[in-house]
């Protein structure tokens, strides 16, 4: 499966084009820019299924650093600060990973 079966390819277009320069990623602001915030739960498991690269059920931190290139293969890897406060943000129980739910 491909993010363009579940996102606009316009949306995450401009959404990393938004982010293109260093240490300007909002993961709030990227999340509802590629649409994700009008999605189904069921939608956005798919989107973290796509993002999840070695198939473990939960997106690690080295994963998270390369969010971006997940969405679009062009976008750039993000910064161990940017990458740290994404983690923290949906790193509900503190294990250093985030899971589906």
């Amino acid at each position: 499966m491909a993010m363009t079966d579940v996102l606009s390819a316009e949306d995450i277009k401009k959404a990393v084009g938004a982010f293109s320069a260093a240490e300007s990623f909002n993961y709030k602001k990227f999340f509802e820019m590629v649409g994700l915030k009008k999605k189904s739960p069921e939608d956005v498991k798919k989107v973290f299924h796509i993002l999840d690269k070695d198939r473990s059920g939960f997106i690690e931190e080295e994963e998270l650093k390369f969010v971006l290139k997940g969405f679009a293969p062009d976008g750039r890897d993000l910064s161990d600060k940017e990458t740290k406060a994404l983690l923290a943000a949906g790193d509900k129980d503190g294990d250093g990973k985030i899971g589906a739910d």
